[in-house]
């Protein structure tokens, strides 16, 4: 990993957080970008004339292209001064949905998501560096949980208010309006962005280096890759699921989630704090649990709420929890910690997207319910399994 020091010029506070806004827009807007699907299945499958599984693809093609791009469009980009690198990203992201809304074809529709793909993973690799340039050491912390905050929302909010505006106006206008939505973000980081010089690569001989290296971060990489897997198989899917037990409103029910999700964020802010481990624990118990009462209840909408808040709380503490079992564990390889998350982050979402999809279609939705809660047990027995280090404590 090379390293060239770089210090950018002193900028205001104000301009600085304005900078810090610019970067969450656009990680919110991409992560809205790639999740949207989820809840917009059953009307593009319709429209398109696929079936729900193979409709997941939407979803398993750019997750998939993340984890790949991740840390591919970091060495590629090289020494390409960061502003122009994410400004470009972004506005692939807001063609690629604006050429959705108009596809006749599912072929179309797949070929945007690949775009998006290479978007998601390429943008969210490079924002974590970025609050260190825009604001005061003292308040790059801060930063930082803002910026990543756009990811958090984008999974409990973005996502939930789409499916509503789809279920309102139809699927078109809900991949138009994220798709306007990420060309404001290009506007944004335009204008409030100051110049970013490249001040460190990533070989891609450092990733094998440093995964071998450090069980902490394979402990954290593997817990990821269980938890986000078995999340998406079943979320993914969330509409067939609550269809399945004669539930309609699943825009409304999504922002339930939603709303619990974001109360589930700033909760663990507090619990991780306290114990990164307990806060990893209550989230894998709160999916499992979850996902089981789902599978096994003949659900009526109150009691598909109450579920989809628990399930919600968890999730939302996802992201800070794990972005800071990934810190702890690699804190002097950070840039090559953080770009393995997002690819294994975006590769969980993939498989859980196509694995559930081949579920859904072969053994019906409830089996997801399943599979999901099955990866979750061996999340916890994982957890169980390894002794408490001082990182989690």
């Amino acid at each position: 990993m090379s390293t060239a020091v770089a210090t950018a010029p002193a900028r205001s506070p104000v301009k600085g957080w304005l900078a810090v806004g610019a970067v969450a827009l656009g990680i919110f807007s991409l992560m809205t970008s790639e999740l949207l699907p989820v809840g917009l299945l059953t009307p593009v499958g319709q429209a398109l004339h696929v079936s729900e599984g193979v409709a997941g693809l939407m979803i398993t093609v750019p997750g998939l292209v993340a984890a790949l791009s991740a840390p591919l469009v970091t060495v590629v980009t090289g020494r390409v001064d960061r502003r122009i690198v994410l400004a470009v990203l972004i506005g692939l992201m807001g063609a690629a949905n604006l050429a959705s809304s108009l596809a006749t074809s599912f072929a179309v529709v797949l070929l945007a998501r690949f775009l998006i793909g290479i978007a998601v993973g390429g943008f969210w690799s490079l924002a974590g560096s970025i609050a260190l340039r825009l604001v005061p050491e003292h308040h790059v912390a801060r930063a930082t949980a803002v910026i990543f905050g756009g990811v958090e929302t984008a999974s409990v909010l973005g996502v939930p208010t789409g499916t509503f505006l789809g279920d309102l106006s139809g699927w078109r206008t809900a991949f138009a309006v994220v798709g306007a939505l990420g060309l404001v973000s290009v506007v944004s980081m335009v204008l409030l962005l100051p110049s970013l010089p490249a001040q460190q690569s990533i070989q891609l001989r450092d990733l094998p280096t440093v995964f071998r290296s450090n069980a902490a971060l394979r402990l954290a990489l593997l817990l990821t890759f269980l938890v986000i897997t078995g999340h998406f198989l079943a979320y993914t899917f969330i509409r067939p699921i609550l269809h399945d037990h004669g539930i309609g409103a699943t825009g409304m029910l999504l922002l339930v989630f939603g709303v619990a999700g974001i109360s589930g964020n700033f909760l663990a802010g507090a619990l991780v704090a306290r114990s990164l481990r307990g806060s990893t624990i209550a989230i894998v118990v709160a999916l499992g649990v979850s996902l089981t009462v789902l599978a096994l209840l003949d659900t009526n909408t109150l009691a598909a709420a109450a579920i989809l808040t628990l399930w919600g709380l968890g999730y939302g503490a996802v992201p800070v929890t794990f972005q800071t079992r990934i810190m702890r564990a690699a804190p002097d390889a950070t840039e090559a910690a953080s770009s393995l998350f997002v690819s294994i982050f975006n590769l969980s979402i993939a498989l859980g997207a196509l694995a559930g999809g081949l579920a859904v279609d072969h053994a019906g939705p409830t089996s997801v319910l399943w599979l999901g809660g099955a990866l979750l047990a061996l999340a916890l027995l994982a957890l169980a399994r390894r002794p408490v280090v001082r990182s989690e404590a």
